[in-house]
C-alpha cells in the first residue's frame, strides 16, 4: 500500500510547482534578463580595448557584469518569495536600512567622480547606497499612505498631515543624498515618490502645488551655489553644448559622435571607431547607451527603448490589479525605472542634462543591478498574490 500512495503524491506537486511557475510574469523577467545580456555586450565592447593596451584580461567587466546579473537573479526570486502582506513590515525595515548605509557614508564613504556616495568594501566591491535608498523610500512611503487608506471612507484622498508626513520620509534620505552630492539619485528619489503620491491619490492641485515648488527649488538651487561646482558646470554644456569642447563638455560631445556613425545599423559590434578609441569616459557607465548607438546602430538603440517599454508596460499592469501598498510599491517602482532609464538614455543624446546615471540592467555596476533586482523581485511578489 506504500508504494501506492508515495507515487499519488508526484502529480499534486508537479501541478503546485506549476501553478507556482506560472504565477510569474515571464514577458518582465524576459525584458530585464535581455537588457543585462545586451548590457554585458555593450560593456565588453566599452572596456576591451582599454583593459588590453592596460596589460590586463579583457574579459575582466564583462565577467564582473555577468556575476552581477546572476547574483541579481538569485536576490530577484529571493525577494519574489516575499508574501506582498508583510510589506507593512518590510518597509519600515528598508526604509531604516537605507538610512543607515547613507549615513555610513559619511563616516566610511569614499568619493568617486566627485561623489562621497560609495563604501569601498576592499577586493574591488563598492557599496553605492543611494541605489538602495529608492527601494528603500518606495517602500517606506506605500506603507504609510496604504495604512492609511485602509482607514479612510473609499474615494477619500489623503489628508494634508499624511501628505506632510509622507514628504518628511522622502526629505531625509534626499537631504543626505543631496550632501554626498548625488544629483542623479536625488531626482530619481523625486520622480520615485511622486509617482507614489500620484498612485495614492493625493490631491491635483496638492500635486501641482510640489512640482512648482521644486522647479522654484531647483532654480534657487543653480542661483545660489547649492549645486558642487562640477554639477552646474554639466548644466552649462548642456544649455551650450558648445562651450569647453575639451572639458566638461568632452564625455557628451564624444558621445554624439559616437552615436551619430551608428547609422541604421550600427557599425558592428566590438567594431565602434569611439568606443575602440576610449574616446567616450565612462562608457560601461553612464555613456553605455552610445556604445549601443555607434556599434548597433538606430535598431539597436531602438530595441533597447522597446525592452525597457515592454519592463514598464508590464510594471504598470501588475500596479493596476494590485491593491493598498503593494499597489503603491509598484507604481513607485515603475516611476524610478522609467525616470532613470529615461535620464539616462536623454543625457547620451543630449536631451537631459548629464547627472551621472546609470541605464537599468545595462550599465555596469552592482549596487544599481542589486537594488533594481530586489525591486523587480517585490513587482514579482506583487504580481503572485494578486494572480493567487
Amino acid at each position: 500500500m506504500t508504494g501506492l500512495v508515495v507515487p499519488a503524491r508526484w502529480p499534486l506537486r508537479a501541478m503546485a510547482d506549476s501553478r507556482r511557475l506560472r504565477s510569474y510574469d515571464f514577458v518582465l523577467l524576459a525584458a530585464a534578463l535581455l537588457l543585462c545580456l545586451i548590457g554585458a555586450l555593450l560593456v565588453w565592447s566599452a572596456t576591451r580595448t582599454r583593459l588590453q593596451l592596460a596589460g590586463a584580461n579583457p574579459q575582466t567587466y564583462l565577467a564582473k557584469h555577468l556575476l552581477n546579473t546572476a547574483l541579481g537573479v538569485v536576490l530577484l526570486f529571493c525577494a519574489a518569495r516575499v508574501d506582498s502582506r508583510v510589506l507593512r513590515l518590510i518597509g519600515p525595515l528598508l526604509y531604516l536600512a537605507s538610512i543607515i548605509g547613507l549615513l555610513a557614508v559619511f563616516v566610511i564613504g569614499s568619493t568617486i567622480n566627485g561623489a562621497h556616495a560609495w563604501i569601498v568594501l576592499g577586493g574591488g566591491f563598492e557599496v553605492q547606497p543611494a541605489e538602495f535608498a529608492k527601494l528603500g523610500v518606495v517602500a517606506a512611503l506605500a506603507v504609510l499612505f496604504g495604512q492609511s487608506a485602509a482607514r479612510r471612507p473609499p474615494d477619500v484622498p489623503p489628508s494634508i498631515s499624511e501628505l506632510a508626513m509622507g514628504l518628511g520620509l522622502l526629505a531625509l534620505p534626499l537631504a543626505l543624498i543631496m550632501l554626498q552630492p548625488d544629483l542623479g539619485s536625488a531626482l530619481v528619489l523625486v520622480a520615485a515618490g511622486f509617482g507614489v503620491l500620484v498612485a495614492a491619490g493625493v490631491r491635483l492641485r496638492w500635486l501641482s502645488a510640489l512640482l512648482v515648488a521644486g522647479v522654484l527649488a531647483a532654480v534657487l538651487a543653480i542661483q545660489t551655489g547649492v549645486l558642487a561646482d562640477y554639477q552646474l558646470a554639466r548644466f552649462a554644456a548642456f544649455t551650450h553644448p558648445g562651450h569647453d569642447p575639451q572639458g566638461v563638455a568632452y564625455n557628451i560631445n564624444q558621445a554624439h559622435i559616437a552615436i551619430a556613425h551608428g547609422g541604421l545599423f550600427g557599425q558592428g559590434l566590438f567594431q565602434g571607431a569611439q568606443t575602440r578609441g576610449a574616446f567616450v569616459p565612462e562608457q560601461q557607465t553612464d555613456f553605455v547607451y552610445s556604445v549601443a548607438g555607434e556599434e548597433l546602430g538606430f535598431a539597436g538603440s531602438a530595441l533597447i527603448i522597446g525592452l525597457f517599454a515592454v519592463l514598464l508596460w508590464r510594471g504598470l499592469r501588475i500596479a493596476m490589479a494590485a491593491v493598498g501598498s503593494a499597489r503603491l510599491v509598484a507604481a513607485g517602482i515603475v516611476c524610478w525605472l522609467g525616470f532613470q532609464a529615461f535620464q539616462n538614455m536623454g543625457m547620451n543624446l543630449g536631451l537631459t542634462p548629464v547627472t551621472g546615471l546609470p541605464l537599468p540592467f545595462v550599465s555596469y555596476g552592482g549596487s544599481s543591478m542589486f537594488a533594481q533586482a530586489l525591486a523587480l523581485g517585490l513587482l514579482q511578489a506583487i504580481h503572485r498574490r494578486s494572480a493567487s
